[in-house]
């Protein structure tokens, strides 16, 4: 099969031949349909946060099941699915406490890995998944069934972005109705936290970006307002439209350094910020401990929105059907895997929400 190999950070990644396993035990093998572009694929080829080479990178694949392994119950040949980077056991002690993303657990994907150059060479299955590729083979944990009918490209968007920016409303937060939200950085992610506290029903939903393009995008996601974090007048601006005090919760879906560091400007007493972006190994952000302590604010951190697969995704597309929750919007553009360099550069400079790649 063919997949698209980063074989040094930075460099274009190549459409390589490899082989890929059969599935072993709990293991799940899918020929993918479609592969959303994830800001977290740029980053790993990009090396900002190191790992090994060769790798297949690509998290947020959706298909058709090919062949399971023995003892798979979640799953058969044939069903449509996703397929995401998210593996757990359901024992350890993150998993009983409904934090999948955390989990603990040893699987035997994590230490052999299914995917060999021509030459039999290992080639590391990256996020979990390695889905830049015609095919994967997952831990059943990583796969959830979706409608056989629902686009391919659609249903991509569920294995990552959409589950991040969700999740951290409706997981890493306690946001209420009539409460204010501010939410920083409005892509594949932010757009998804938008939706997401849009169905909280609060006062206020303000999205802050620098991008004029996307902040003409987000009232068609449910934000009320939207303005660029650069000019002077926005903390002036928040501050008058939550009656002086600020925002209740903050959520940060980009991993820059001043993008963090800001939300303390628009955070009220009590208030929370959540930090759902990623910067790169050795970042760090500075906060006053002081306000911090003294106004009974809180910073939490969320990964992929602390999602619950079985749960969340079936929650999404309940919405989705309803008419309550978009998706179709948040893709930017078709790519065949030979055109991924071009996609990849387009996420990385800004200019897509979601790009997908299509292998049918």
């Amino acid at each position: 099969m063919k997949a698209a190999v980063c074989r040094a950070f930075g460099e274009p990644l190549t459409i390589e031949e490899v082989t890929l396993a059969q599935p072993g035990p709990g293991e799940v093998r899918v020929k993918l349909k479609a592969c959303a572009i994830c800001h977290s694929d740029v980053s790993y080829a990009a090396g900002i946060w190191g790992g090994n080479l060769p790798a297949v990178y690509g998290h947020e694949g959706a298909g058709i099941v090919e062949s399971v392994g023995e003892g798979v119950t979640k799953c058969s040949a044939g069903d449509h699915v996703i397929a995401t980077l998210v593996r757990y056991c359901g024992e350890c002690h993150y998993c009983e406490q409904k934090v999948e993303p955390l989990c603990e657990g040893e699987f035997a994907l994590a230490s052999s890995g299914p995917i060999r150059d021509e030459a039999g060479n290992k080639i590391v299955q990256g996020l979990k998944t390695g889905a830049f590729a015609e095919a994967v083979v997952v831990d059943q944990s990583q796969i959830e069934i979706v409608p056989s009918d629902m686009p391919s490209d659609i249903a991509s968007l569920l294995a990552c972005g959409v589950l991040t920016g969700y999740g951290a409303v409706v997981h890493a937060s306690d946001l209420k109705e009539g409460e204010h939200a501010i939410i920083i950085g409005c892509g594949g992610v932010g757009l998804n936290s938008i939706q997401g506290a849009h169905l909280k029903g609060p006062k206020s939903v303000i999205a802050l970006d620098l991008d004029a393009e996307k902040r003409k995008l987000v009232m068609d996601f449910g934000a009320t307002h939207a303005f660029d974090p650069t000019d002077p007048a926005t903390v002036d601006k928040v501050m008058e439209i939550t009656g002086g005090r600020g925002a209740d919760y903050v959520f940060v879906t980009v991993g820059a350094k001043s993008a963090i560091e800001s939300a303390q400007n628009y955070i009220t007493k009590t208030g929370t910020i959540v930090i759902v972006g990623m910067t790169g190994v050795g970042v760090t952000a500075e906060f006053d401990p002081l306000s911090l302590a003294d106004w009974g604010q809180k910073l939490v951190g969320s990964k992929m929105g602390n999602t619950i697969l079985s749960v969340d995704v079936p929650d999404v597309l309940a919405l989705y059907k309803a008419g309550k929750y978009k998706l179709d919007p948040l893709i930017s553009g078709h790519f065949k895997l030979e055109q991924i360099n071009e996609a990849l550069d387009e996420v990385k400079r800004g200019k897509a929400i979601k790009n997908v790649i299509m292998f049918d």
